[in-house]
């Protein structure tokens, strides 16, 4: 394996179940972007969505599933852009530079999603690392750190990744330590694992 896993494609659905689904999804995030995701319910959804509350539950088992849907193509453009965007979050700068902009990129992600982020890796003992998205940014930090020669790459790869977990983001938040001093302290954290490098403001 020397190469980031990409998000598997959804299975094919029948039209009236993909149409239920995008008005699931966009009626969640509207609620979500207008009342805060601890605010909004299932029934809510269901009821501005225009579907059975059934129909809802079978689909995403419950809130967390529903938010983990919502994320999907936020996570699955980040991935897109790691996987083809021009560096150095994409490929062909050197693999320090590429961690420094993979952890701007998801700061950036954090910053639109936290709530729905929180919520759906803190819905069950070790949620977060169970989902398939979290085991792409693991190989991704793993194959880079590996290109560094910075070993044992695998651990080093969860260590890094627990620095952006959305709990602890928002614990630093609530503590009143900015973004940006956040950011800069896992920075220089890479810097120290990788070798000092110049890094693209």
């Amino acid at each position: 394996m020397n190469e980031l896993p990409i998000l598997g494609e959804r299975p094919p659905e029948r039209a009236d179940a993909a149409r239920n689904r995008t008005r699931i999804l966009a009626a969640a995030e509207a609620l979500f972007a207008e009342r805060g995701v601890d605010q909004v319910s299932m029934d809510e959804v269901a009821s501005v969505a225009g579907v059975g509350k059934g129909t809802l539950y079978r689909r995403f088992g419950d809130r967390a599933g529903l938010g983990i849907a919502v994320l999907d193509a936020r996570e699955r453009d980040l991935q897109e852009a790691i996987l083809r965007a021009p560096p150095p979050l994409g490929p062909g700068a050197a693999p320090a530079s590429r961690l420094h902009a993979f952890v701007d990129a998801y700061f950036a992600y954090l910053d639109r999603n936290l709530d729905l982020v929180v919520m759906c890796e803190t819905a069950a003992p070790g949620a977060r690392y169970r989902t398939g998205v979290y085991a792409g940014w693991r190989r991704h930090v793993e194959l880079l750190l590996l290109e560094a020669r910075r070993e044992p790459a695998a651990i080093l790869a969860d260590y890094l990744l627990a620095a952006l977990a959305g709990d602890l983001q928002h614990d630093l938040i609530d503590r009143g330590i900015s973004r940006e001093a956040a950011r800069d302290a896992l920075h220089e954290l890479i810097d120290r694992i990788v070798g000092h490098t110049h890094r693209q403001q």
